[in-house]
């Protein structure tokens, strides 16, 4: 099971807690990707329901600034690669509630430096600020990223917080959601600390059609949102720690 798989099944089951809240048209699910960029270190223009693509990438704080100026990953000034950077890429659709998860059996952010930043785009080569995904000490689990577009353009990427109120580990700065890092299975430990990213658009599309699910995400988390997007992101998580037993055994 692919990220774009997990991507999909998570997107569906929110888009189904979503209609009370809201009138559904069904015919949203299968509107036509207009947007044939992929790549995310290219610009473009997007209405709803197009994918979109956008890059997170992982390393160390200082790894992010070149002469005391933040630069896009994109930029090769940053020389990113050489400096043992990794990147996850994503195509979520434009002003769909997504979760995007990634596995920490296959990946440990503190063996490449511990922040994160996310990123898309060429011309206004927007990025967000990093943000610490783990220390020797603490690991993040749970970030919600709001993608900010003008006229279909994205223009600025920012993470957002809403408190602890629904950690299951431990809260730093009353803000953010953190297992310690040697109860993690990265750091030797038994607890899966996949990270998962909520995703959510403001401003306008192309058409000069407002983005919502920002709206509806900072409205729904009084619901407990994020108790039903740990639940699925673990479900998700467990499954794709089961298929990779399987071949691991087949191999």
């Amino acid at each position: 099971m692919g990220t774009d798989s997990m991507i999909s099944i998570i997107t569906m089951m929110v888009m189904v807690m979503m209609m009370g809240a809201k009138a559904f048209d069904p015919k949203e699910i299968f509107m036509k990707d207009s947007n044939n960029v992929y790549d995310p270190c290219s610009d473009a223009k997007v209405q709803k329901n197009d994918g979109f693509s956008f890059g997170l990438a992982f390393s160390s704080k200082e790894s992010f600034f070149f002469n005391q100026v933040q630069l896009s990953p994109c930029d090769t000034r940053l020389s990113l690669a050489s400096k043992g950077a990794k990147l996850s890429v994503f195509r979520p659709k434009v002003d769909q509630i997504s979760l995007l998860t990634i596995n920490s059996t296959d990946f440990n952010p503190l063996e490449s430096g511990g922040y994160m930043v996310a990123f898309a785009g060429r011309k206004y080569a927007a990025r967000s600020v990093p943000v610490l995904v783990a220390d020797d000490k603490n690991t993040m689990i749970s970030f919600t990223l709001v993608l900010e577009f003008q006229q279909g353009t994205l223009q600025n990427l920012y993470w957002k917080s809403f408190g602890c109120d629904h950690c299951s580990g431990i809260c730093l700065n009353k803000q953010d959601c953190a297992i310690p890092t040697s109860k993690c299975k990265s750091g030797g430990g038994s607890i899966n600390c996949g990270l998962g990213i909520q995703l959510a658009f403001s401003g306008t599309d192309r058409n000069l059609e407002a983005l919502n699910t920002w709206y509806e995400v900072s409205n729904l988390r009084q619901y407990s949102l994020y108790g039903l997007y740990s639940n699925v992101r673990d479900s998700v998580t467990s499954q794709f720690d089961s298929y990779n037993n399987l071949f691991s055994n087949l191999l």
